[in-house]
């Protein structure tokens, strides 16, 4: 059996100094290119205009929002001040309801916190398929074998960010 093991082990060297030789040939045509997805969401002018939506959809409710808390503190700071002079009944009730309004103020800022993130993910979500469509004709019209969008380290002289951004901020 070890006349076998070594004939195998030999034979997989052989196999594996074969494959090691060819890769280097094989590599050269491979082409890959990297984009940073970051910058493209930063940067392209349909990011820009998405945020820009975002900011005018949303603006009203954030204010409104910052004005009933604003009002709130105050109504708080005000009963702190006037509650040593308050009958305990009438502290007590106001006390209740403010809890009541501090509750009810919680619950709208959830709900436009949850809002916004929907629709900020839905408008992120229509950027980065028209990225991706740009990405894919880009790597269509050069050859590129391989675009990666996540990467721990890349060579600046893959990186295909300025072509896609292009391709985007062109794009009607």
């Amino acid at each position: 059996m070890k006349t076998s093991q070594r004939h195998f082990a030999r034979l997989f060297a052989v196999l594996l100094a074969g494959a090691c030789m060819a890769f280097p040939a094989a590599a050269q045509d491979f082409k890959i290119g990297f984009v940073n997805t970051e910058r493209v969401l930063r940067e392209a002018n349909l990011a820009k205009a998405s945020q820009a939506k975002l900011e005018q959809e949303f603006s009203r409710r954030e204010k409104d929002l910052q004005t009933v808390g604003g009002q709130l503190k105050a109504a708080s700071e005000k009963l702190e001040r006037e509650a040593p002079t308050l009958p305990e009944a009438q502290r007590i009730a106001r006390q209740r309801q403010l809890v009541d309004q501090d509750r009810d103020f919680q619950r709208k800022q959830r709900e436009f916190q949850e809002d916004v993130t929907l629709r900020k993910n839905e408008e992120l979500q229509q950027v980065l398929e028209k990225a991706n469509r740009v990405i894919k004709q880009v790597a269509e019209a050069e050859k590129y074998d391989l675009i990666l969008q996540e990467a721990v380290y890349i060579n600046p002289k893959h990186d295909i960010t300025d072509k896609v951004l292009s391709g985007l901020n062109s794009a009607k």
